[in-house]
């Protein structure tokens, strides 16, 4: 019998799972904000928050370790040089997930994923985009 996870599986297989979770990871560091379900928004926090953290100590070796997960150089020095520097007052705790209500096609719940402290406050530009499309 084998036993427990580290990962959810997600409906595929635990390979795929993780490399979702990398491939969620860097376009959360690029774009510092996604939106996906609510369950897998639940699940990145934990990869995002470790990544944080790792630019946060932004030696080598936090480099090497933060490489190897991510898929693209632009995220790795996104993550030493802004997002680092960025929260390292910060103990923890550097993404919030917020619910966005029930897709339409399956009624999956839905969230988004962002970096608390973003230069670009998400809901004053959610409040305009929603402004823009009424006029």
């Amino acid at each position: 019998m084998t036993g427990p996870s580290k990962y959810r599986k997600f409906g595929s297989g635990l390979k795929h799972s993780r490399a979702m979770m990398r491939t969620m990871t860097d376009q959360l560091i690029q774009h510092e904000r996604i939106t996906t379900t609510h369950a897998k928004a639940m699940d990145l926090r934990r990869f995002a928050d470790k990544m944080v953290h790792w630019g946060k100590r932004g030696d080598h070796h936090a480099n090497v370790q933060a490489m190897s997960w991510l898929r693209t150089p632009q995220a790795v020095k996104k993550l030493m040089v802004e997002l680092g520097p960025r929260y390292a007052q910060r103990d923890g705790g550097y993404t919030r997930v917020v619910r966005l209500g029930n897709r339409q096609g399956d009624n999956a719940p839905m969230a988004y994923v962002e970096f608390i402290d973003n230069p670009i406050d998400t809901f004053e530009k959610a409040k305009k985009e929603e402004e823009m499309k009424g006029k």
